[in-house]
This record gives C-alpha cells, structure tokens and sequence, in this order.
C-alpha cells in the first residue's frame, strides 16, 4: 500500500451506537494520539471540514477521561448538537473537572458519566445520564431513569448481554453483539436459504441479467427491498421503479449488482427488529473497496474487495460453516483466500476492517498513513449510514 508518511495524524478508532431497534444512532470516537497531546489530536480530527458531514446524521460520542482537553477553540469545532462527550467518573471527584462538565451541559452539550462514580461521590443532581463499559461485567439490577437517557452501553459483545442491558434501561449499545447472536429458535427455511446461496453465485460470477431477474421473482421478499431501495431517495426520480428492468436502469448494472448482495442481510429478524449485520456488513465492504482503492486496485478488483466484505459474515447470517459458502460459490482465490483464512492481500485488508480499532504497528504493517486510514473510515461509515436509512 501508500507508503506511511511522517505526518502526526492521530489514529481514531469508530464505533457504531445501535439503538433498541438496531439501528445506527450515534458513533463512538476514541481518538488517540501520536504524540501524547490529545487537544492538537481532536483538532486535527474535528477541524477536518468534512468530519461531521461525512456521519451526518448521527452525533459523535467523544470518549475523553477528562474535559481538560477541551478548549473553547476546539469546542468550536464541535457543534453541540452533533457532538455530545462521555466522561470518565473519576472527573466527578475533582471541583474543576465537574464545573467544567456542568458548564458544558449548560451551554448545550450533553454529558454522558462514564463508569461507576468514584467511593463518597454521589451522582449530581444534573448529571444523570450514563454509559458503562460492560465487556467485563453484567450489568447491575437498578433501573436507570429514561427520562435521563439514553444510556449506553459499551464494551456489549453478546445479543445476551445486549438483552440484559436493555431490561436495565439502556437503550443505546456499541460493542461486537451483532457477530455474537443468540442460536435461533425459528426453524430453519433450507429452500430459502438455497435460493439466496444460488443467487450469491450468479452474483460473484457476473451472471445474465435475466438469471438474476428469475430468481428474484421466486423470492418476493428480496424484490420487494430491491424496488424499495430504487424508489428511495438515495435515487431520486419522477417515475416509479415497479420492475427488475427499470432497477437496472436507475441504479445501473454495478451497483445492482452491490446492493443486492447488501439486500441479503435485510430481511427482519424473528423478533422483528432490524438485523444488526447489515450495516456491518456495508461498513465492512466500503472499508475493504477504499482500501483496495488506495493500494491502487483496478475497478475490477474494487468490486472484488467489496464483494469480500459483503460475505465476510455470510457464515452468520447463514448458520453455515465459510468454508460450506466459500466452496458453494466458487470464488476467486484472492477473495476465497481472504475468507477462510484471512489470507494474502484481501485477507490483510480484512483483518485490517475487522480490527475494533487499528493500531501504530498495524498501520505500519500495511504501510497506511493514519491519516489516509482515517479518510477510509470515514468514506466507509459514511456510506453504511446512508445503506442503513435506505432499505
């Protein structure tokens, strides 16, 4: 890849907020930086004029142990009403520290205290919504008012621990829950699974149009998010898309070709909420495109990578061994490679997409300048937010 520069770009590390529908609502932001000086970090990040446009319209959850980085010119920078911070606890027990916090709420930003208050410090009256780290721990059986919320839950890498979270109060929850799922109690529908797992090899393979259109119209479901997508506004037009034909002819060949594949993780859940892996899932292929891009990747291997993004979490969404839908589909070796064993150039890219929050030497590694990383992430979470408001 790009040669890593010398440049002191921080490395930010994103995290997606569901909320009690599994829907996107805000983002985590945990900034690290370079040098140790954290201020000139978060102005390097917000000061960036497409920052905030980029996630629109989600908020910014800023991670910080203390406001003490937060000078006024940073905070100009900073919108209240698309950034809110959570705040270490330990900040309630110093005078300073907690003024700085209420003068903050009272100029509009909303404060989140992050973790348990330190032993002999009582909650403030003002300050009463939370978020907590619970990759360690359950959470306790108090309710939390909802009146102060939402609350977060992070460090949430279980749809149980997701559930107990949610019976407390909390209503938003970032964490690795959507790839951890509960076993499935509904039956398990072979016929449509073999219909969706023959649809993929047409995919993968560039199959007729024709082909694809048959077997859509044996899967009523899938058409009907296809035709939803092409009347959404993310396509605008005067005449309404009621065929296969008029799809292809608004969102072209290619990228009927991508959201199908997305389509794939859009069917509901038993319990009728969304399923959590779609917008992972378009996370994950826009992240592996522009990394492929910026390797210098022909258009070709573009689609590639994407598609390897896709259906790197076909296995959950299938309850199927990688290996079962790798060999089913007979893929390129660059992508099969990448899926079974996060192997050669795909693999290190996806391993790379797959990484909570990417490192120093790991960005060595690949030879990715932070800040061109930086730009990959923001390219890759601004399109999974526009592919989750649409289907």
């Amino acid at each position: 890849m790009a040669p890593t520069d010398t440049q002191t770009f921080p490395i930010v590390g994103i995290e997606a907020v569901s909320n009690m529908q599994n829907a996107w609502a805000a983002l985590c932001l945990r900034v690290q930086p370079a040098d140790g000086d954290l201020t000139a970090a978060l102005h390097s990040v917000f000061r960036l004029p497409d920052v905030l446009t980029a996630i629109a319209p989600l908020p910014a959850v800023l991670m910080l142990d203390s406001p003490d980085v937060l000078t006024e010119s940073l905070l100009e920078s900073m919108p209240a009403a698309r950034v809110m911070f959570a705040i270490q606890a330990s900040a309630m027990a110093n005078d300073a520290q907690r003024n700085r916090l209420l003068a903050l709420q009272a100029s509009g930003y909303r404060i989140l205290i992050d973790g348990p208050l330190p032993e002999g410090v009582k909650q403030h009256p003002e300050m009463r919504a939370v978020a907590r780290d619970f990759s360690n721990e359950a959470p306790l059986r108090e309710v939390l008012p909802l009146m102060f919320g939402p609350h977060l839950a992070h460090g949430v890498n279980s749809a149980a621990r997701r559930a107990q979270c949610a019976r407390v109060g909390y209503e938003w929850f970032s964490g690795d829950f959507p790839l951890h799922p509960e076993p499935s109690s509904e039956p398990n529908d072979g016929s449509s699974r073999k219909r969706l797992m023959t649809l993929l090899g047409l995919l993968a393979r560039d199959a007729e149009t024709r082909d694809i259109e048959t077997l859509l119209k044996q899967d009523p479901a899938l058409s009907y998010h296809l035709l939803k997508l092409a009347n959404s506004a993310a396509f605008a037009h005067s005449v309404p898309i009621t065929s296969f034909g008029q799809a292809i002819s608004v969102l072209g060949r290619r990228q009927l070709q991508r959201w199908l594949q997305l389509l794939l993780y859009a069917r509901q859940q038993p319990d009728g909420l969304a399923n959590p892996l779609l917008p992972v899932a378009a996370l994950r292929a826009a992240q592996m495109e522009a990394l492929c891009k910026l390797d210098g990747g022909e258009r070709d291997d573009q689609d590639l990578a994407f598609m390897t993004g896709v259906f790197s979490l076909l296995d959950l969404l299938f309850a199927m061994p990688m290996e079962e839908i790798v060999g089913t589909l007979n893929l390129p070796s660059l992508a099969g490679d990448a899926l079974l064993t996060r192997s050669g150039r795909f693999g290190d890219m996806l391993s790379l997409t797959e990484a909570r929050s990417a490192t120093p030497a790991m960005l060595e590694q690949a030879r990715i300048a932070p800040q061109a990383w930086w730009t990959t992430q923001l390219a890759a979470y601004h399109w999974a937010i526009q592919v989750s408001r649409n289907l």
